[in-house]
C-alpha cells in the first residue's frame, strides 16, 4: 500500500494492481486500476497478462510461478518487494525441500528468480540472504529499506488504527494483549493444532491479559471458544501489522513477524515446541536461533513463568531491530520510488508501472 501511494504521489504514470485471492487490501483510496488476477476470472486475468506485457516496471511481493514463463522486454524492470523484513526459515534456492523437487521444478524456481531486476532490503543481513536464496548479485540489491515497515513510523495512521481496534475490542482498555501468531505448517491446513494450554493461560493470566489468536490466513478452522472474555480469534483481520500496535507481548515461533514487531521494542516469546522437526523440514537457521530477541520455551508453563517474571530480554529486541531494520526508517517507499525514477535512467522514462501485491 505504501509503495502504491508513493507511486501515486510521484505521478509516475498509470498504476495497475493485480490482486491474487490472498490479498486483503482493497486499495479503494488509490487512483489505480485494480484487477483480480486469477484464472477463475478470465476477463480480468487476460487484462492482467496484457498489463504485465506492456508495463515498464513490475513490482511483486512474493514468489509467483507465472514469472517463469513471462518473457519481459529488455527495458522492463521487475522489483521484488518481498513480504517480510527478515528471514528465519531458509527459502528459495536455500530451502532444503528444493533438493527433493524434480529438475524441472528446480529450473522453474531459477527462472522466476532470474526475472528480478532488483530486490529491496532493509539490512545488509537480508541482502546477503537474498543473494544466496535467489542467486542474485550486489547489483540486484536496492538498499532503500522495506516499504512495508513504513507503517510503523506513520504516527497519524497509528493513532487512528489503535483507536479503531480499541473500539472493536474495548476490553483492551483494561487488559494487556498477548498475541499468539504461529507460523504456517504444511500439515495443519484443515485442522490446526493449538499447542498452547489455553485453560491454564486463562487461569493464571486471565485477570490481567487477553489472548489474541492469529493463525495463518490459509488455515481453515472453527474455534470452540470456551473463554470468550479472554480468547479472541483475529485470524481474519485483514493485516497483522495493525494488531501488532495493540500487542503488549508477542508469542510466535518461526514466523517473520518479529522483524517488524521489533520496531516497537516490545516483548517477544518464542514458542518452539517442535523445533527439531521444523528445522528438519524447513531449514531454520542456527545462526538465527542464536540471536533470537527473546526467550525460547517449549511449553505453556514456561510461557507463564516468563511473563510473570518479566524476563523478556528487551535489550536483545533493540539489537535485533537494529540489525534487520538497518535501512527501514519510515521513508522506504519514498526512497524506493525516488531511486527508481531519478537514479535509474532506464526506469525514469517509465509511463506505466504495475504493482502486484498479495497481502
Amino acid at each position: 500500500m505504501y509503495t502504491a501511494k508513493s507511486l501515486e504521489k510521484w505521478k509516475t504514470g498509470e498504476i495497475v494492481i493485480l490482486k491474487t485471492s490472498s490479498c486483503r487490501e482493497d486499495f479503494s483510496d488509490l487512483d489505480a486500476e485494480i484487477l483480480p488476477f486469477a484464472m477463475t476470472n478470465i476477463s480480468s486475468f487476460v487484462k492482467g497478462i496484457y498489463h504485465l506485457a506492456t508495463s515498464r516496471v513490475v513490482m511483486v511481493d512474493n514468489y509467483f510461478g507465472f514469472l517463469a514463463v513471462t518473457d519481459f522486454k529488455p527495458n522492463v524492470t521487475c522489483i521484488q518487494l518481498w513480504h517480510a523484513a527478515g528471514a528465519m526459515k531458509k527459502f528459495g534456492l536455500e530451502d532444503p525441500s528444493v533438493q527433493t523437487r524434480s529438475p524441472k521444478a528446480q529450473e522453474r524456481f531459477k527462472q522466476v528468480y532470474s526475472r528480478f531486476t532488483y530486490v529491496t532490503v532493509g539490512s545488509e543481513k537480508m541482502a546477503s540472504i537474498f543473494q544466496d536464496s535467489f542467486g542474485l548479485t550486489q547489483a540486484n540489491i536496492l538498499r532503500t529499506g522495506m516499504p512495508r515497515t513504513d507503517f510503523f513510523f506513520d504516527e497519524g495512521q497509528i493513532e487512528q488504527i489503535e483507536q479503531e481496534i480499541t473500539e472493536q475490542y474495548p476490553i483492551i482498555k483494561k487488559r494487556k494483549v498477548i498475541l499468539y501468531a504461529p507460523t504456517y505448517r504444511d500439515d495443519e491446513l484443515a485442522k490446526p493444532k493449538i499447542e498452547l494450554d489455553i485453560k491454564r493461560l486463562y487461569r493464571e493470566l486471565g485477570q490481567e491479559y487477553v489472548l489474541f489468536l492469529r493463525l495463518h490466513p490459509a488455515v481453515t478452522w472453527d474455534l470452540a471458544n470456551y473463554y470468550p472474555n479472554f480468547v479472541y480469534d483475529v485470524t481474519h483481520y485483514k493485516n497483522i501489522n495493525p494488531l501488532l500496535l495493540v500487542t503488549d507481548i508477542l508469542i510466535t515461533d518461526y514466523s517473520s513477524i518479529p522483524f517488524e514487531y521489533s520496531l516497537l521494542n516490545r516483548p517477544i516469546i518464542f514458542f518452539t515446541y517442535d523445533l527439531e522437526d521444523y528445522q528438519e523440514k524447513r531449514g531454520v537457521s542456527n545462526e538465527y536461533l542464536e540471536s533470537l530477541p527473546g526467550p525460547m520455551v517449549r511449553d505453556t508453563k514456561s510461557i507463564i513463568k516468563v511473563i510473570k517474571s518479566n524476563n523478556f530480554q528487551l535489550e536483545k529486541v533493540q539489537a535485533f531491530s537494529k540489525q534487520w531494520n538497518q535501512y527501514s526508517n519510515g521513508h522506504a517507499s519514498e526512497q524506493l520510488v525516488q531511486a527508481m525514477y531519478t537514479s535509474n535512467p532506464a526506469v525514469a522514462a517509465t509511463t506505466k508501472p504495475s504493482t502486484q501485491p498479495t497481502r
